[in-house]
C-alpha cells in the first residue's frame, strides 16, 4: 500500500470515526463522510466492502484509542495498586468533561446495533470484556479477595456514571462514582 493510499484510508477512517461518534452511524451518510474526508467513493470501497465494515473499523479504532488513553492514565504515575483502581474514576471525570464527549462509543454502538450476533455489537462487547479483564488484573495486584467481582463492580460504576453523565450532564456523578468505588475497594481488600 502506498503512502498516499494509506493516507486516504486513514483520513476516511478518522473522519468516519468522528462523525459516527458525534452523530451516530445510522444518521451519518456515506456521502457526508466522503465529502468531509475529501476522498472519492472508490477509495471507500477499495478499503471497506460496505458502510458496516467502515463502522466496524471505526469502532475498533475508537475503542483502541480510548483503551490506550485509559491504560496510560492508570499507569502514568507511580501509584499504589489501590490508587490505580481509583485513578480510573479521575480519568472518567476528565473524559466526560471533554467538549467532544458524546457518551461511551461502545454503548452508543450497542444501542444502534442491538443484535448480539452482529459483528459491530460483538466488537463493543469485546471492548467491555477487555476492560473488565484489565481492571481484574489491577484488582488482583491490589489484593482483592475476589478480583473479578471487584472489577465487574467498578466497571459497572464507570459505565453507569458515564451513561448518566451523558444523559443528564451532571458531572458531579463522576465524584459520586469514585466515592462508591472507594467503599467497594476498601471492602474487597480488607484482610
Amino acid at each position: 500500500m502506498t503512502n498516499a493510499t494509506s493516507t486516504r484510508r486513514d483520513q476516511l477512517l478518522e473522519t468516519a470515526t468522528e462523525l459516527f461518534y458525534r452523530n451516530g452511524c445510522h444518521t451519518t451518510g456515506i456521502d457526508r463522510i466522503l465529502a468531509e474526508a475529501g476522498v472519492a467513493k472508490m477509495t471507500l470501497y477499495k478499503h471497506f466492502k460496505s458502510k458496516e465494515n467502515l463502522v466496524l473499523a471505526a469502532a475498533e479504532r475508537f475503542n483502541e484509542k480510548l483503551r490506550e488513553e485509559f491504560e496510560e492514565a492508570v499507569e502514568a504515575e507511580n501509584l499504589s495498586p489501590r490508587a490505580r483502581l481509583l485513578i480510573m474514576f479521575d480519568f472518567m471525570d476528565k473524559w466526560v468533561r471533554r467538549p467532544d464527549f458524546c457518551g461511551c462509543p461502545s454503548i452508543n454502538l450497542a444501542v444502534q446495533y442491538p443484535d448480539p450476533e452482529h459483528a459491530i455489537h460483538q466488537a463493543t462487547a469485546l471492548h467491555k470484556q477487555t476492560r473488565v479483564e484489565y481492571v481484574t488484573e489491577l484488582a488482583e495486584k491490589a489484593g482483592a479477595r475476589d478480583p473479578k467481582a471487584l472489577a465487574q463492580q467498578l466497571v459497572l460504576l464507570i459505565e453507569g456514571a458515564t451513561v448518566m453523565i451523558q444523559i443528564t450532564r451532571d458531572f458531579s456523578l463522576a465524584a459520586q462514582a469514585k466515592r462508591a468505588a472507594e467503599t467497594l475497594i476498601d471492602a474487597a481488600i480488607q484482610a
